[in-house]
């Protein structure tokens, strides 16, 4: 398929980068005053929903990449190659923030003069987190570069992959489009049952994250599904019906978001009894956030089957480079933010004009670290390991004009990788 619809996705990136790192800064926000601005608190206190509209949006684009590469039957020489060009894509910034988080939160105890009792802080977690299995289980420990578990997710759905798109193929050769959307909503199903019966906010214990990365992951797989539907064979437009109502529905999704984060943060039965987290930790989420995972997922589904308003918007050239850069904001910011509140402490602001002109240092240099770690490690890193398997060494961007046939197994023009517009090759598989 032609990537007439991977600009405004990778703008949705952009977007989900930021919900997560605002939903991490509330605490200097309420010190700023800025959490009490009715609705944005609400919406804020959901951000890490910023994750599982990555997890989806994942499955979405490798669907679409790679369904007829891998769909038809499993190839041991195309899997091994689809997991090293995963590990090309991801591995890279993991692995340097992971040093690098090693050494932050030593010299952050040094400068605040906090006891360095880190349980996280050991050579079996270290482990773990190099392998990237440290998400893995009923209760996982996080630790190091935190934001890592849901790399450690990601990569647990990357080793599935091969298989689940063998399933996938089936879905799409042998079921009707009515069929495949009850296909998604018993996908979903998992999800809503454990959003109600987990007593848990942040969603990490009883598997929580394994229920996470698996439904919305397939979810979003299932959804390219729904979309290639919904095109008719051999253009890269919908129908002007189709798509006047996906645009409908790419404006009205994020309101229902955002009504649905307004709604949860005012009911009595979803606020999780508050501990002490400390002034700049981020306030507990509220039960049942998860229930609004579907309607991102939806949202993404009609993002691609719009070619005006938001989507449009989303893919404008800032946001389309915010997007290249998401990833590297992602596993950047926390260490970088609790760099910044060690310096804040140790020169003693807490909150006034300085700290209002602190907090806006804060979210610019975390935006100037992500894109030199996207400049500088994460695109040349990626270009030498896609060499070492025959890949194109920088993909070119796709020209096409037609959807290559489904039933053809070799498609000729095929997107290698969620994160990027520009990211496209044409290597057969």
């Amino acid at each position: 398929m032609n990537n007439v619809f991977i600009r405004q996705l990778t703008g949705i990136r952009f977007v989900a980068a930021a919900w997560v790192l605002l939903y991490h800064l509330q605490g200097p926000l309420n010190t700023l005053g800025l959490l009490g601005i009715p609705v944005f608190g609400d919406v804020l206190r959901v951000g890490r929903l910023g994750v599982d509209l990555f997890f989806a949006l994942s499955g979405f684009i490798l669907t679409h990449t790679y369904l007829t590469r891998l769909g038809p039957k499993l190839k041991a020489r195309g899997t091994v190659d689809f997991w090293w060009l995963r590990l090309a894509r991801v591995y890279p910034v993991h692995l340097v923030m992971l040093v690098i988080a090693g050494i932050a939160v030593v010299a952050q105890a040094k400068v605040s003069g906090d006891a360095l009792d880190r349980d996280w802080l050991n050579p079996i977690d270290f482990g773990k987190n190099l392998l990237l299995v440290q998400e893995w289980g009923p209760n996982p420990q996080r630790g190091w570069n935190f934001v890592a578990w849901s790399l450690s997710m990601e990569w647990l759905a990357y080793l599935i992959f091969p298989l689940l798109v063998l399933l996938i193929w089936v879905f799409y050769e042998r079921l009707r489009t009515g069929w495949i959307i009850v296909v998604w909503c018993v996908v979903m199903a998992p999800l809503v049952i454990y959003a109600f019966t987990t007593g848990d906010a942040y969603y990490t214990a009883n598997w929580g994250s394994t229920y996470r990365i698996l439904t919305e992951f397939t979810a979003g797989a299932v959804t390219y599904l729904i979309v290639r539907r919904l095109l008719p064979e051999g253009s890269i437009d919908p129908r002007p019906r189709v798509e006047k109502l996906a645009t409908t529905l790419s404006a009205v999704m994020p309101l229902l978001v955002i009504a649905g984060a307004v709604f949860l943060g005012n009911l009595p039965a979803a606020q999780p009894i508050q501990t002490n987290l400390g002034a700049d930790a981020e306030p507990l989420p509220p039960y049942f956030h998860l229930l609004l995972v579907p309607l991102l997922i939806i949202w993404i589904g009609s993002l691609a089957l719009s070619r005006r308003g938001l989507a449009r918007t989303l893919g404008t050239r800032t946001l389309v480079l915010g997007g290249f850069i998401s990833y590297s904001l992602y596993m950047t910011h926390l260490v970088w933010f609790g760099l910044w509140r060690a310096g804040m402490k140790a020169v003693g602001i807490d909150g006034g004009v300085l700290y209002a002109a602190g907090f806006v240092a804060l979210v610019v240099g975390a935006i100037v670290i992500a894109w030199l770690m996207w400049k500088f490690v994460e695109e040349p890193a990626r270009e030498w390991m896609r060499t070492l398997v025959g890949a194109r060494r920088t993909p070119t961007e796709e020209a096409g004009e037609k959807i290559q046939p489904l039933e053809s197994a070799e498609p000729v023009i095929v997107s290698e990788d969620p994160a990027a517009p520009g990211d496209q090759g044409t290597t057969r598989a």
